[in-house]
């Protein structure tokens, strides 16, 4: 009989999408004992074949899109508590620590990084706007009070797989958080720094790439709630 490894205590989830330049560093910060899932989302810079050599986990997931990226990492996830993370170097993965100490002591469900930018050009004008719009409507829709829905993030993965999350692009972060709402998560913030990011964002980077975000996002929050077998992990 074959003997399988035992899960990993933590894994985190990074999409990824050219980001060969960022990820030594990024890989380099998962804490000790912790899994690095990458999911390839069709890099053309040599980031799967980066990652692999730098021991993490790859998976391809084909279908473009920030959700889809997401979602295929949740899935090939095995651990107990799951951690989302960017893969630009923006956010350090040490940072998640006292996140997932929230969770595994049940004073949280679902921990979200507020991002505090530090240096120039961390988080563009118009990307902070179309956040600080979003957090508003996300109150009206749900009571929630947040200031970020970034996406550095942690939660136990059989109950993040209940929600039925289904967006596959820029709004899978806000339905997670709508759908953890609805079901009667408590969902807290903590403050990050969040560092200027490798490269350009294929998102935020742009204004084009931000109004398809929060029409994304706009999308999710018109969804009515229709949460079936996803109560609180408490």
């Amino acid at each position: 009989m074959t003997a399988h490894p035992a899960p990993a205590p933590v894994d985190v989830v990074l999409p990824c999408l050219d980001e060969a330049a960022a990820l030594p560093w990024v890989l380099a910060r998962i804490p000790d004992g912790w899994r690095a899932i990458v999911v390839d989302n069709g890099s053309t810079d040599g980031s799967a074949e980066i990652a692999r050599r730098l021991g993490a986990t790859v998976v391809r997931e084909p279908r473009r899109g920030f959700g889809a990226a997401c979602h295929a990492g949740l899935l090939a996830a095995d651990a107990d508590v799951v951690c989302f993370c960017d893969c630009d170097g923006s956010l350090d993965p040490r940072l998640l620590v006292p996140f997932v100490r929230a969770v595994c002591d049940g004073d949280s469900d679902l921990v979200l990084g507020r991002r505090r930018p530090e240096g120039r050009g961390a988080w563009p004008a118009h990307a902070r706007l179309g956040n600080l719009a979003l957090a508003r409507m996300l109150h009206r829709r749900t009571g929630l009070r947040l200031h970020d829905l970034g996406p550095l993030r942690a939660a136990r993965r059989t109950a993040l797989l209940a929600l039925g999350l289904t967006d596959r692009r820029s709004g899978y972060p806000l339905q997670m958080v709508v759908r953890a709402a609805d079901a009667g998560w408590r969902v807290t913030e903590r403050d990050v720094p969040y560092r200027p990011r490798t490269g350009r964002s294929k998102v935020t980077g742009t204004w084009r790439g931000t109004w398809h975000a929060v029409r994304d996002m706009r999308t999710v929050l018109r969804q009515p709630p229709a949460v079936p077998d996803a109560g609180s992990p408490r």
